[in-house]
């Protein structure tokens, strides 16, 4: 079987318009497949149950689930991938210490010439074809997940909360904390007003991979 291209859609902080990122993309690459990983936890997270926990999900083993019986949820991250056009989609729930092996079993389900995942931890222990990094344009805090991975990303996309084809969009990032960090600054910066560019280098990655 034909490895699939794999894009890994990452955020540095929780809530930074990843999945609308992910879901932007998926419409650009018909027949393509999505993964979303979800860390758990075998205690109460602290948030809202119905929103966030997944503890009583967990196993001894990485679940996974696959297909639109089992992941289609109207508004949910999965559902959404669906709406905007994914293949397959496969929602990956792991503990901490099961992410390395779950997101390989997650990989070997993908049957697409292309896989679309978002998460941010994974990328420690897989090596991906393209790795974009978003977040939004006003600054915040960096997760740990997400600073540890930084030399595994190769571009930046702001997202913001006006309207990321907002012209001031830069602007307010270059004003944030985020901007003076090295590893950060080297990065190349996109808007949405650059999705064009952002497809067009995802399909010469995939085209350059080997058959």
């Amino acid at each position: 079987m034909t490895t699939p291209t794999i894009i890994a859609v990452s955020g540095f902080s929780s809530g930074s318009g990843k999945t609308t990122v992910l879901c932007d993309l998926l419409r650009a690459f018909p027949g393509w497949e999505a993964i979303k990983i979800t860390r758990g936890h075998y205690r109460s997270c602290g948030k809202d149950p119905e929103a966030c926990c997944v503890s009583h999900l967990l196993s001894a083993e990485p679940v996974i689930r696959s297909g639109r019986a089992q992941t289609y949820a109207p508004g949910k991250d999965t559902g959404r991938y669906w709406d905007a056009g994914a293949a397959n989609v496969h929602w990956l729930i792991v503990t901490t210490e099961q992410v390395e092996r779950g997101i390989k079993l997650a990989l070997n389900r993908v049957q697409g010439a292309g896989v679309f995942v978002e998460g941010t931890s994974f990328l420690k222990y897989l090596d991906t074809d393209f790795a974009l990094m978003v977040t939004r344009s006003g600054g915040g805090k960096i997760k740990p997940s997400a600073r540890q991975v930084l030399a595994k990303t190769q571009a930046l996309y702001l997202f913001d909360d006006v309207g990321d084809d907002n012209p001031n969009t830069l602007a307010r990032f270059k004003e944030s904390s985020f901007a003076d960090s090295g590893s950060v600054s080297a990065l190349p910066i996109y808007t949405s007003r650059d999705l064009p560019k952002i497809i067009a280098r995802i399909q010469a990655v995939h085209s350059a991979a080997p058959a």
